[in-house]
């Protein structure tokens, strides 16, 4: 028999050996004996209040052996000589169709312009040392794309669109810890999400599929409303069928080439703001109501804040606890912000972006001759400014949160993990009104919500402005261009993604859908 109950374990109780067995017997009003085996099935904490709970949701074996499988099997197949489909761009949204492609009796070939995981480090090196940006190799683009350098979290609210375990378990089967089976909020961690994706490709030469690093697409040729082949930056020519399109959310060169071929795409709203960087353990205080060091059983503390201020919308977005912020430009002479967090997050620092609702329709009336790209050359204008006021350099311009909302230039910077360095900047008045002042009233509503948050000790550092992508590339029913009938738009990039998760479910998604399986 198994029995599937809700535990609550105290602080204290979770340091007790066995804690989940006893717990469970006296829930079940049963011997400890008869109790073969505790499956663990989510874990959460809850820290609303200072007498700390630890969450769980359990099944309990009784007098039956635990079952040592998964939920799923891979169903791989050799497609060395399967009909190709050509994927372009290899991050989560281009990892999965290509999995799925493979399983599904289609061989994967998939173009990607930035390096493999090992190579791509030296070109992370050069932006965060030599404020060099590679814009064919850099913390957005190669192998495993943004989400390889920047977290690994696996937070995502689209339930609706895929099969969530799926993406979870296939994860696991490629190297990821089974505890991201389990922890209400996973994360895998900067740190291993290579060896992960490593994996991945590995997998797909295995079964017959193709991988082409440093291969940079530049046009289409497009005949009856298909593309016919597809354009290398060497100069070579590849005869296509089916195109799927996981480029992401920074491939600006893309949406040009579309746009200039009057190729359908959309203005998307989207986000744009700063990284708000605290010590960690001003968080930690915060949340777990302790005034010393967090106990060891606790990790480094996290938030999610909202608040609307004259009708739009502040956020945070991608918190890093005990997490680094990193240079994520994607071409030389703009300045963009990101954050990542190792797998332990034991850095001393916190980060999250922090970010205000930009209407596409409704806030750039200044743009709307740029048609479609409107919000990605509202975009690129904030970036080249935070270029400008760093010193022109991957230098970020910053100040401290309190001095940013008392629109005042910071006299000194706190301590920060940002490599390349901050270079005090009067952000109160770079901003655009519609961001500069939004943000002055959220942070402190946040500082109400979370007493402490709202400090001096934190900086502010500009700017945080990849939060999603600025355009859409629209699809029908069949997940097509409704014009290019062969080119199916895919992940973060097209707009139909927001992150690790939800970029390779739509992946898997796309490549049903180009095979003929949807």
């Amino acid at each position: 028999m198994v029995k599937d109950i809700q535990l609550r374990v105290s602080l204290k109780e979770e340091e007790i050996p066995d804690i989940l067995i006893k717990k469970s017997a006296i829930s079940l009003s049963m011997s400890r004996d008869d109790i073969t085996g505790i499956k663990v099935l989510r874990k959460s904490i809850d820290a609303r209040k200072p007498k700390i709970i630890f969450n769980y949701k359990v099944s309990v074996f009784i007098k039956e052996p635990m079952p040592d499988t998964s939920d799923y099997t891979f169903d791989y197949k050799d497609v060395s000589k399967a009909k190709p489909i050509h994927i372009i761009g290899f991050g989560p949204a281009g990892m999965w169709a290509a999995l799925r492609c493979i399983e599904l009796g289609f061989k994967p070939i998939v173009l990607e312009r930035g390096a493999n995981v090992k190579d791509r480090r030296r070109d992370l090196k050069a932006i965060n040392q030599d404020h060099f940006v590679n814009e064919d190799s850099n913390y957005c683009f190669g192998e495993g794309g943004a989400g390889t350098y920047s977290d690994g979290k696996l937070y995502t609210r689209s339930l609706k669109r895929g099969d969530v375990r799926r993406i979870f378990e296939n994860l696991v089967y490629h190297g990821a810890t089974d505890q991201i089976l389990v922890d209400a909020h996973p994360h895998i961690g900067t740190n291993k999400l290579p060896k992960v994706v490593q994996n991945i490709r590995e997998n797909i030469l295995k079964y017959g599929g193709e991988v082409h690093f440093n291969t940079r697409v530049t046009d289409f040729t497009i005949k009856n409303n298909k593309i016919e082949a597809i354009q290398l930056k060497n100069g070579d020519e590849l005869i296509t069928d089916k195109v799927i399109l996981a480029t992401g959310h920074s491939a600006r060169d893309i949406f040009n080439l579309l746009h200039n071929k009057n190729i359908a795409l959309e203005a998307k709203s989207f986000a744009m703001g700063v990284r708000a960087e605290h010590p960690q353990h001003i968080i930690d205080s915060i949340q777990y109501h302790c005034e010393g060091p967090r106990p060891e059983l606790l990790p480094a503390a996290s938030y999610s804040l909202v608040q609307q201020v004259n009708g739009r919308g502040v956020y945070s977005f991608c918190m890093c606890p005990g997490g680094f912020i990193v240079p994520a430009a994607t071409a030389n002479g703009e300045v963009v912000v990101n954050g990542m967090s190792p797998s332990r997050r034991n850095n001393k620092f916190a980060n999250s972006g922090i970010v205000v609702e930009i209407d596409a329709n409704r806030d750039l009336k200044k743009y709307e001759h740029f048609g479609a790209l409107k919000a990605l050359e509202f975009q690129k204008d904030l970036e080249k400014l935070a270029f400008n006021a760093g010193g022109r350099s991957q230098v970020a311009p910053a100040q401290r949160m309190t001095d940013f909302v008392e629109g005042k230039l910071s006299s000194s910077l706190n301590e920060t993990s940002y490599q390349p360095g901050l270079n005090s900047a009067p952000l109160h008045s770079l901003f655009p009104k519609l961001i500069g002042a939004s943000l002055r009233k959220g942070f402190k509503a946040f500082g109400d919500k979370m007493k402490g948050y709202y400090t001096e000790e934190a900086n502010i550092i500009g700017v945080e402005s990849r939060t999603s992508s600025p355009v859409s590339i629209p699809r029908g029913e069949t997940l097509a261009h409704p014009e290019i009938t062969n080119l199916y738009p895919c992940g973060e990039g097209g707009g139909y993604a927001g992150g690790i998760i939800s970029a390779a479910m739509d992946g898997e998604r796309c490549a049903e859908a180009a095979t003929g399986k949807l």
